[in-house]
């Protein structure tokens, strides 16, 4: 059978697409590169943002006029697909990837509370030079906003043994950038007794010609794991990046999302990573237009972003996912949410453009 992957969303989503397709094909199908060579259609979803979901819907809608069209993914733990689109081949979750084989030959809805160990998992990758490896699934936080841990749940890492094989065949593949994901890097290792800098320290030994990049963790869990990480991020084989998602300026609306963290945990990291790894990039993500954001808390995270900084300023405006407990708030209009983060983007393109021409 010929397959083709549409995949939405973050690395973690395109690790998935990637180890479908080796599941696939090693069961003897066919991964194609475009819509109209396939005879089915597997859409791996993603359930952050609405602008994404109605993307995502228009997309399905579309192929399923003369496509057979199965839904993996975060937002089939989110939104009742079937019901919006009967037709559908088959309909899976995050738990059901290794399934996927089966669920293209015998299309049925496939579920799972159980997490699956798919790190070594055959896979095709998106990019030669690009190993996309996740280091674990879910998270421990209860953010107030996040449909993703409706969908992926909590934390399940992968033991470091296995990382580093998974680490070692990349190399032997000819990969020279290694992308480490997960919902939340920081807090890596918690439920079996290990951390993130461990991991790190033992993957760095492995020899060849790569760098690995580091993906998003939250700010409290950092805290724990700080002195550790900025030894090891002093390795040569570590790129100097790290992404630290605060989300608002706000120590009350940081409370309202239930971010654990505080704005001064968040700067006192920046400033501390800046002092002691030279040139490393600080990325974070801003969600603007929370229910409960004043304009006072908006001005607060304009603030903080103009002293930190950051070389990286992903901005969001605030999207109401179903079954989170921020959905359940009264919704700030648009027009506000839309004005504040065009103020929030311009102050970031004009420090990035004074520091371009300094």
């Amino acid at each position: 059978m010929k397959v083709f992957i549409k995949t939405y969303g973050c690395q973690a989503n395109i690790n998935d697409s990637e180890q479908m397709a080796g599941l696939l094909k090693e069961r003897g199908h066919e991964v194609v590169a475009k819509e109209n060579e396939a005879d089915t259609i597997i859409v791996n979803s993603c359930s952050v943002k609405n602008k994404t979901q109605s993307k995502i819907l228009h997309y399905i809608n579309e192929a399923l006029k003369d496509k057979k069209v199965m839904v993996g993914g975060c937002l089939t733990k989110t939104l009742d697909l079937r019901k919006r689109f009967p037709e559908l081949g088959a309909v899976f979750d995050t738990n059901s990837v290794t399934k996927v084989a089966d669920i293209v030959e015998d299309p049925k809805d496939r579920f799972s509370e159980q997490k699956e160990n798919r790190i070594l998992s055959p896979l095709i990758r998106a990019d030669s030079e690009i190993a996309i490896i996740s280091i674990g699934e879910g998270c421990v936080n209860k953010c107030t906003f996040c449909a993703t841990k409706l969908a992926r749940g909590t934390l399940r890492s992968y033991r470091i043994g296995d990382v580093k094989r998974a680490l070692e065949l990349a190399i032997s593949q000819g990969c020279k950038r290694i992308f480490l994901t997960s919902q939340d890097n920081g807090c890596y290792g918690f439920d079996i007794k290990t951390n993130l800098p461990d991991l790190l320290k033992e993957l760095a030994t492995v020899p060849g010609d790569y760098k690995i990049r580091v993906g998003m963790m939250n700010p409290w869990h950092l805290r724990k794991i700080l002195p550790e990480l900025i030894k090891v991020y002093k390795s040569p084989k570590i790129q100097k990046f790290i992404h630290l998602p605060v989300q608002s300026g706000s120590d009350v609306v940081l409370k309202h999302m239930r971010r654990i963290h505080t704005v001064n945990t968040y700067g006192g990291a920046v400033q501390r990573l800046r002092e002691e790894i030279p040139g490393i990039d600080i990325a974070t993500d801003i969600i603007v237009g929370y229910p409960t954001e004043t304009e006072e808390d908006f001005q607060a995270t304009l603030s903080l972003i103009r002293e930190t900084k950051p070389e990286v300023l992903n901005i969001s405006k605030f999207s109401s996912r179903p079954g989170t407990d921020a959905s359940k708030l009264k919704q700030l209009p648009s027009e506000v949410i839309k004005d504040r983060s065009q103020r929030l983007d311009s102050l970031y393109k004009e420090y990035r453009y004074l520091e371009a021409t300094a």
